[in-house]
Parts: C-alpha cells; sequence; structure tokens
C-alpha cells in the first residue's frame, strides 16, 4: 500500500523503522558488499552497485522501478542517507572535494525519474554549514548545475534543486532520544512532498521528564542490562588503555583519572581545545548512549561498557541502534560494528513513517473550531 525504494541503504535500519509504520520497502540499494551481504542474509531484494555507476548506465532508473514492480509516479516514497563522511563536523570538512560529497545529486535524479509521493533525505547536520567547492563539483560532466550557478553551501544548492523539482521542502535537526531510541542522536531530516502535502517534522514522543515513565528517554540500561552475561563478539581496549578505564567510574571519563597519569594518558590530547568527552569514556546505565561511532575503541571516542572492562559489543550496538536481535549483520567485527554504527535508529524511521502515512491518509491534525479558552490553551 505504501511502497519505498531505498538508496544508500546500509544494514537498514532506517528501513526496518519504515517498515515497522506500515511502509512496504520494495527494494534497496548500497555500494558496500557486507551492506549487501547483510541485505542477503535477511532475505531482502537489492541492488548492489555504486549509484553513479547505476544512473550513468540507466538514467531512466529501470534497475529501481523494474525489480520495485513500480512505475514513474507510483512510489510512496524514496528514501536515504548519501554518505555523510564529508559534512561530518568531526572530520576534515572537505565537502565536495571529495567525491562522496556529490552523491546527493545521484539522489535528486532518481527522485526526479521515479517522482514519488514523498521522499526521505537524512545526513549529518554538519551538511548545513558545509561548504561548496566550484571547480572540483563543475569538472563533472554529468552534473546538472553548472558551475556559475554554485553559491554559498552544499545544502543551498541541495534545496534548489528540490526547488526545481516541485517538492515542498521541510527540514531540520532530529535528535533520536526524542522518538524512543536509548541514544543521543542528531541527524538532519529533509522530507518532500509531490503534491504539496502538509508534511511536518514528527513530533517528539520521549522526553527527559515526564509524568509517565513509558514517554521518557529511554536508557542504556533499558536497552542492554540483560546481555552482560551474553554480550557477544567485541573489540578490544589496549592494555593500556584498559589499565586507565579501570579507574574510571560510570558515566565518567578521562577528567576521573588520578591527576598524576593525565598527561601520560592523553598523550597529545592533553594540550588540545575542546572537552574531549570521549577520551577513556564508560558509559553511564541511567542515560541515553552517546551516538554510536563506526569503532568503539578509538581513543577520542571510546565507548566502554558502564560496569565491565570491555568496549561495547556488537549485540549492545545492534540493540542501541534498535535492530531486531535476529537481524543478521555479515562480515567481520569491524564491518559489523561500521554498518551498524552508520545506520539509522529505527524509532526514528518509525517516527518518519508514521508521520507520512498520518499525512497521506489527512489525519495528523485535529480540526477544531474551539478558539478560545484558559490562558493553558494559549500556550499550547
Amino acid at each position: 500500500m505504501y511502497p519505498v525504494i531505498s538508496l544508500f541503504s546500509g544494514a537498514m535500519g532506517l528501513d526496518l523503522g519504515l517498515e515497522q509504520a506500515g511502509l512496504d520497502i520494495k527494494i534497496a540499494q548500497d555500494i558496500d558488499q557486507w551492506c549487501a551481504r547483510t541485505m542477503a542474509a535477511n532475505n531482502r531484494q537489492f541492488v548492489h552497485g555504486d549509484i553513479r555507476q547505476l544512473v550513468a548506465n540507466d538514467p531512466n532508473c529501470r534497475f529501481l522501478l523494474d525489480p520495485s514492480g513500480l512505475k514513474t509516479g507510483e512510489a510512496f516514497a524514496v528514501v536515504g542517507g548519501p554518505p555523510c563522511q564529508p559534512f561530518s563536523t568531526a572530520g576534515k570538512r572537505l565537502g565536495t572535494n571529495d567525491p562522496r560529497g556529490s552523491l546527493f545529486m545521484e539522489f535528486i535524479h532518481v527522485i526526479s525519474v521515479v517522482r514519488p509521493r514523498f521522499f526521505v533525505m537524512e545526513n549529518v547536520k554538519g551538511l548545513l554549514s558545509a561548504a561548496i567547492n566550484q571547480r572540483p563539483l563543475g569538472e563533472r560532466r554529468d552534473c546538472p548545475i553548472e558551475p556559475d550557478e554554485i553559491a554559498g553551501s552544499v545544502f543551498e544548492v541541495i534545496k534548489q534543486e528540490f526547488n526545481k523539482l516541485g517538492y515542498k521542502l521541510v527540514y531540520g535537526i532530529l535528535d533520536a532520544a526524542h522518538y524512543g531510541v536509548p541514544q543521543f542522536r542528531e541527524r538532519l531530516i529533509i522530507l518532500g512532498s509531490r503534491d504539496n502535502e502538509n508534511i511536518f517534522l514528527p513530533i517528539p514522543t520521549h522526553f527527559q521528564t515526564h509524568q509517565n515513565s513509558s514517554y521518557r528517554w529511554r536508557t542504556l540500561r533499558d536497552a542492554i542490562e540483560d546481555l552482560e552475561a551474553d554480550p557477544g563478539l567485541f573489540a578490544t581496549f589496549s592494555p593500556e588503555r584498559l589499565s586507565y578505564l579501570r579507574d574510571i567510574p560510570m558515566g565518567g571519563n578521562w577528567r576521573n583519572l588520578p591527576p598524576e597519569v593525565v598527561r601520560t594518558a592523553m598523550g597529545g590530547a592533553f594540550k588540545s581545545g575542546g572537552g574531549n568527552a570521549g577520551f577513556y569514556r564508560r558509559l553511564d546505565y541511567d542515560q541515553p548512549s552517546p551516538t554510536l561511532v563506526t569503532s568503539p575503541v578509538q581513543k577520542a571516542t571510546m565507548l566502554c561498557h558502564p560496569t565491565q572492562d570491555r568496549a561495547l559489543s556488537v549485540k549492545e550496538y545492534a540493540r542501541i541502534q534498535q535492530f531486531p536481535d535476529n537481524w543478521r549483520i555479515e562480515g567481520r567485527l569491524t564491518d559489523c560494528y561500521r554498518q551498524i554504527g552508520n545506520a539509522v535508529p529505527t524509532g526514528l524511521g518509525i517516527a518518519i513513517g508514521q508521520m507520512l502515512i498520518a499525512v497521506a491518509n489527512n489525519k495528523a491534525v485535529i480540526i477544531t473550531r474551539r478558539t478560545r479558552g484558559t490562558s493553558v490553551h494559549e500556550q499550547l
């Protein structure tokens, strides 16, 4: 009833959430061989390949439409997150100097051909401020934007291109913790409507403070405490780092180390600016997890278990991202961490899917004639 085409699908975290909301993922796509193997292991229909080459070889996107059984205009949504590394605030911010920085153009091309009713594009929040580099992008012969048309940021170009296609846009930064995910994870969500429907960013369902415990933020304890006796495979800290982590209490980091060892433990980072909160970080069971990264043992972004002297396991990673326990992640240990760490939590996908269905069925708003009331009504 709500057929969806998924691009840059990865381990399919977003897709699983959309499915739980009631959407139907007809076809997925990714270039990564281990993501493809993960899709195959879970009996999903997918296209394995570089989206740039797939589009270049088949501009009419039959490689997506034919296996999905859809014609132009029939897809309920096209969803996906073009690789975000060039725009991450944690990286070098290469923008379109990095070839991956222009993959959003392939996403836009698919929208222009498939003409879905809606689209969902997710990315890191750094995309909002990423500067565009004119020379490398202008050199691409297949780029629909001429160099003299480029101005401002990458995000401005994205908006211009979607506007050319006639899609109404809504966008903003959402934190997954507000949607029942046991993790602080901010993502830029861009939503589009072909038919000018009243789409909106999904309304938060979970809060730091609430009189009903069902509506409070989910914590790390909620997600993984039952795995303490059987955590599965996990990466190992070096003996030196582990010796320091043993001195860190739950919820602490390098600041909890004895003063006489801090300089040695931190190395070159001791004199660097910033809070360095990820160094020698032991997680807190009673808070949402920090944002999962693609490896839990890197020095600046350690993810040490709250009570055990080890890194979070792959199984715990999957729980925090809300993958079902029976969802198979294929690959070596590093491949599994990377796939899960790059995923969109399913809880965020559920909220987005529920919003799209509510808008499509014209049930997202309660229409009322009441315009007067107490001051409480006015505040709401």
